[in-house]
């Protein structure tokens, strides 16, 4: 793979893995009881989106690793996976 697609790949991962991360751990103003005027209490008291940012830059580099592995050194692609199955 050329780093290139290995770069597209890693965005396409990196949004995956975010969303998947985002909801963790978030409590609410309305369970911290804590609602700020002007503001609905479903919203998140503390996202945490710095840490998360992090988080999910490490999880989706583990998983880019893990397919660049399976790619390169097991030789598994898409063709292969569709002439397996197919």
């Amino acid at each position: 793979m050329s780093w290139l697609t290995l770069l597209a790949v890693y965005l396409v991962i990196w949004w995956i893995c975010f969303f998947v991360i985002l909801p963790i751990g978030v409590r609410t103003q309305d369970e911290d009881e804590e609602t700020i005027l002007g503001t609905v209490g479903s919203a998140p008291s503390r996202p945490m989106l710095v840490r998360k940012a992090l988080a999910t830059t490490v999880v989706a580099a583990i998983v880019l690793a893990i397919l660049w592995f399976a790619a390169d050194a097991l030789d598994i692609s898409l063709d292969s996976i569709s002439r397996t199955f197919g």
